[in-house]
């Protein structure tokens, strides 16, 4: 049997009084066994919400995970990673009996898709890539939009670090409801939904600049 060992690229840092650089290699392989019966697995997942193995060479819509099941048995145990392996590359895990399911992603690890009326006109968002399966309640006063890269973000749970990002084409969607009464440098204050126009609390602007492990502690402090 051949083990397909991975190369993880982990960015540069500069030295500067050297003038040096620094570069961080991580290697792991794809069901390697750290202890007896215990295997490893690792994951990506882009800013579309989709779920790779994180050393797929081509990452699109073929070669991501499809099977419902398995998305929501996956996404329902993911959790911020705190254990003393790879949380540094990879902040969040997804356990699994024996296996240790560790997982980086392109912005935030939830990602919602799709709006969803529910049978009691309530309106959620799909997440996760299994349609109806994993929904959460829109909140739609609780959206928020980064001017500088103009992506849409909206609460997630605090155990994977309270922000979840909305995919690209549904933000052009919404997006046609905000209004900006500080200009559009600034994030948009209001948001139209269902005829009403609603004040955007912008809570989530204040998170940004935390670590997932900050706004869950946050978070459980203000509950």
């Amino acid at each position: 049997m051949f083990l397909k060992v991975s190369t993880l690229f982990l960015g540069r840092r500069a030295v500067v009084r050297s003038k040096h650089y620094s570069f961080r290699y991580l290697h792991y392989v794809q069901g390697q066994e750290p202890e007896p019966k215990i295997r490893e697995y690792f994951y990506f997942i882009d800013h579309q919400g989709q779920l790779f193995l994180d050393d797929a060479r081509i990452k699109n819509f073929t070669s991501c995970f499809k099977e419902k099941d398995f998305l929501v048995f996956f996404f329902k145990r993911l959790r911020l990673n705190e254990s003393d392996r790879y949380a540094d590359e990879f902040p969040y895990l997804s356990p699994c009996g024996r296996e240790r399911n560790f997982i980086r992603c392109d912005d935030k690890p939830i990602v919602y898709t799709h709006l969803i009326e529910s049978d009691s006109g309530e309106t959620l968002l799909s997440f996760g890539g299994a349609g109806n399966a994993m929904t959460t309640e829109f909140l739609p006063s609780r959206i928020c939009m980064l001017p500088n890269t103009g992506r849409v973000y909206h609460p997630a749970p605090a155990k994977v670090g309270g922000i979840g990002l909305i995919k690209s084409s549904l933000a052009i969607e919404l997006s046609k409801y905000f209004e900006f009464e500080n200009g559009e440098d600034n994030p948009p204050t209001l948001f139209t939904w269902k005829g009403e126009k609603l004040q955007l609390t912008n809570d989530l602007i204040d998170l940004m600049d935390k670590s997932p492990l900050e706004i869950r502690e946050l978070l459980s402090n203000k509950n």
